[in-house]
């Protein structure tokens, strides 16, 4: 609902739109797209708009956002990555994985955009490596997204709705220092016994696509954190790696 409705996260995704530098293209790997032994890209020149989630105001079924594909990325994606490990996609579309974070900073809908499947072959250490590999993308014009969650678990959200559980202020806080330390093992590497983990990371597909994000940083790169906020077993936190003076737009 944040995607449609006029909450400080919403409002935080629409300023930093508006201050960061217009990027030419938009690359957003997506918590809703899990696929199997290939990475999957959004083909053709309008990809469409996909509603993949039940029980929510009419309101939310009718957004459309009709940004436009790029074949120009795909191909430099496959340059950086190989062609063997990509497949292109005209069946997907956009998902809210996607618009829902991008149509906030970009509502015109005119930046080519292009999104990325997570293939969970992969694992954690792999998509720190995929960022690796995508990180030449930034200096290209590209904006790189990760969009999910690192607090995430559905099954446990009726039941701490509303408050902010030990176990995922704990967690949150632990994630968010690994980013700002570029603590690899930190972020890709839970005990078995780690309970916080277990119950924040639970299916792990909205964690992931922090990863690749994690693996693009650069030498000098900032970190910056903004929506930090935590409703049960969700959390909103997320961060801004690169140049964080954008983010002074959100706190004006």
């Amino acid at each position: 609902m944040t995607a449609i409705t006029d909450v400080p996260e919403h409002r935080a995704w629409t300023a930093l739109g508006l201050a960061l530098p217009r990027p030419k293209a938009v690359l957003v790997i997506s918590a809703h797209w899990e696929t199997q032994g290939r990475i999957h890209l959004t083909a053709g020149d309008a990809p469409r708009t996909i509603h993949d989630f039940g029980g929510f105001p009419d309101e939310l079924y009718a957004v459309q956002y009709p940004a436009p594909g790029s074949a120009a990325l795909i191909e430099r994606i496959e340059a950086l990555i190989g062609t063997e490990r990509i497949a292109r996609d005209d069946s997907w579309g956009f998902d809210h994985g996607a618009w829902g974070v991008v149509r906030p900073m970009y509502p015109d809908a005119s930046i080519p955009l292009v999104e990325m499947s997570l293939d969970r072959t992969m694992t954690p250490d792999d998509m720190i490596a995929l960022g690796r590999a995508l990180a030449p993308l930034r200096d290209e014009g590209v904006l790189l997204i990760g969009s999910g969650n690192v607090v995430h678990n559905l099954r446990l959200w009726r039941q701490y709705a509303g408050t902010r559980p030990d176990w995922a202020v704990a967690f949150q806080e632990r994630i968010t220092t690994a980013v700002r330390n570029d603590d690899h093992a930190a972020l890709t590497t839970f005990a078995p016994d780690d309970q916080p983990a277990a119950a924040a990371v639970n299916s792990a597909e909205h964690y992931l696509p922090l990863l690749p994000i994690i693996g693009a940083r650069l030498p000098g790169d900032e970190v910056g954190v903004f929506n930090d906020t935590i409703d049960g077993a969700l959390s909103m936190t997320s961060y801004l790696i690169g140049d964080v003076a954008p983010l002074a737009a959100i706190a004006a």
